[in-house]
């Protein structure tokens, strides 16, 4: 339970630490334009902390997972293995797009 509310949180700060960059984008894409749109640029100096708390979150994450997994009592649903493995299948992807989204303001420009 502990593992899904840290992947929760480091889905927010990512998406916290994309508005300034990723989310125009998406709406332009979308085709929701607007001028509201460039009111987005006042996140990119927020940028850094919505980073550094995604990866706080994703390192708690993976703490909870790998490093002091949960004690389940037998016949509970997390002693299963199959349950582990889909909650690490989860992170691991989870932890995939948000390390693309963090680093898509660095390899945007490479496509222009």
């Amino acid at each position: 339970m502990a593992t899904r509310h840290w992947l929760a949180g480091g889905v927010l700060a990512a998406v916290g630490a994309s508005l300034c960059c990723v989310v125009p984008l998406v709406f332009v894409a979308l085709g929701i334009g607007g001028a509201w749109l460039a009111g987005l640029q006042w996140f990119e100096p927020y940028r850094p902390y919505f980073i550094a708390l995604t990866l706080l979150s994703l390192g708690l994450g993976f703490r909870a997972l790998y490093i002091k997994p949960r004690q389940c009592a037998p016949g509970d649903a997390c002693a299963v293995p199959a349950t582990r493995r889909r909650q690490r299948a989860l992170f691991w992807s989870v932890t995939v797009m948000l390390l693309v989204l963090i680093a898509i303001p660095w390899i945007a420009p490479l496509f222009y």
